[in-house]
This record gives C-alpha cells, sequence and structure tokens, in this order.
C-alpha cells in the first residue's frame, strides 16, 4: 500500500542543508498497523508527510496504493490525497468556526463522499461523539477533538491512515479508545503508519519501523 524507494529528503535554507531523510526502504502492507519510533528529529514526521503526498521527497521514490503522488499534477495530487488517505495529527487541525458535524464533513469539499451526512453520524455515534455534533471545537475536551478528527479521517473510507503521535495530547482512555480504533481499520484492511514516542501506543501495532539520523535502522515486531 506504502512503498518507499530509496527516499531521501534534505532542507536547505540559509546557506546550510539538514538531511532529514536518508536512503529510507520499506513497504507497508495492506492490513498492516506499523509504527514509526525514534528519536526527536530523526525524520519521523517528515517520512509521514511524504507518504501523505504533503512533502516532496529529495531522492528516491514513493508509491502509495499503486501511484506516485508526485508524478501527479498539485490538484490531481490533492484529489488523489482526499481519495485514498486519512490523516490524525496530534494537534486535531479541526476547523474553530465549523460545528462538529461540519468538521467531520469537511473532506466533502475536495471530494464526493456518497451519503456522507449519514456516514458522519454513523462515525460520531461510535466515538460517542453524537451529543456533540452542534459543539465547536472550542467547547469540546481534548479527548472529543481528538474523536471528532478521527471520524474526519474515516469520513471518506480511506485506504491509508497516517497518524502523527494521535495519543500524545490525550490520557490513557482516551488514547486507548484511538488506538482501538486504527487496530480495527488495519483488520478492515486499511493500512496505519502511525508516528509515536509513546511506547504503551507501540504495542497496539505488530510491527515497528526505527528510524535514526534519518536512516532506517530496525524493521520488526513490536522494536
Amino acid at each position: 500500500m506504502i512503498v518507499f524507494d530509496s527516499v531521501a529528503k534534505t532542507f536547505r535554507g540559509g546557506g546550510q542543508s539538514v538531511q532529514a531523510l536518508d536512503g529510507v526502504s520499506c513497504r507497508v502492507l495492506p492490513g498492516e498497523f506499523v509504527t514509526v519510533r525514534g528519536p526527536s528529529g530523526c525524520g519521523k514526521s517528515t517520512l509521514l508527510l511524504i507518504a501523505g503526498g504533503l512533502l516532496h521527497p529529495s531522492a528516491g521514490k514513493v508509491e502509495v496504493a499503486g501511484t506516485d503522488p508526485y508524478a501527479l499534477s498539485s490538484s490531481r495530487r490533492a484529489a488523489f490525497r482526499a481519495e485514498t488517505i486519512g490523516f490524525v495529527f496530534q494537534q486535531f487541525h479541526l476547523l474553530p468556526y465549523l460545528t462538529v458535524l461540519d468538521n467531520v464533513l469537511a473532506p466533502t469539499i475536495a471530494r464526493r463522499v456518497p451519503d456522507a451526512r449519514s456516514r458522519a453520524h454513523e462515525l460520531l455515534e461510535r466515538f460517542g461523539m453524537l451529543d456533540r455534533i452542534t459543539h465547536l471545537p472550542g467547547e469540546l475536551s481534548t479527548g472529543e477533538k481528538q474523536r471528532a478528527a478521527l471520524a474526519r479521517a474515516l469520513l471518506s473510507a480511506p485506504k491509508i491512515l497516517l497518524a502523527d503521535e494521535p495519543t500524545g495530547n490525550l490520557d490513557e482512555e482516551n488514547g486507548q479508545a484511538v488506538l482501538r480504533a486504527l487496530v480495527q481499520f488495519a483488520a478492515q484492511g486499511g493500512s496505519v503508519l502511525m508516528v509515536t514516542h509513546d511506547s504503551r501506543a507501540a504495542e497496539a501495532a505488530p510491527r515497528a519501523l526505527r528510524l535514526r539520523e534519518g536512516r532506517l535502522v530496525e524493521d520488526g515486531e513490536g522494536i
């Protein structure tokens, strides 16, 4: 579902360059839940952004669901992301002036989602959020914000979920609820790639990648 082939990323600015990724090769299969671990600054979030079609690699090749997103025009790449990938971030990125329901429906701006409103209600019911659909994000708890963000990521039935520290701001109960949803998504055939520093969150995934200084140094079970 996701293939990295000798992927490198160099950031340049102010006469200096930083090698964020250096020749990373690996793949994530359909139905796999994989974590990405390593110290701060090792390239974890860079790898996730490249997988999401949001950051062009400096070298190497990326395939997502059989497509090189960077071979597409910017508009086609945006449409491909909307159709194929769901994003879950630590900071939620909910629009503060929209209700919970409208935030969950936000992906329909980029692409048509059949029965979007009924699907949004189903997802919000699944995450115990039906009594919050008319609330604004500022009226939600931290756990409720993340559950709303997860419902939004799942609205268009993506093939892939990319999660960047999705439990980082959550208590144990809410963190476990998010992890259960990710495990279920993979069990139903989707692919999950999750960046995390949280060892408890990492235990939810059967496989882990470990990066160090931009290089993939381990790929195995429960590392």
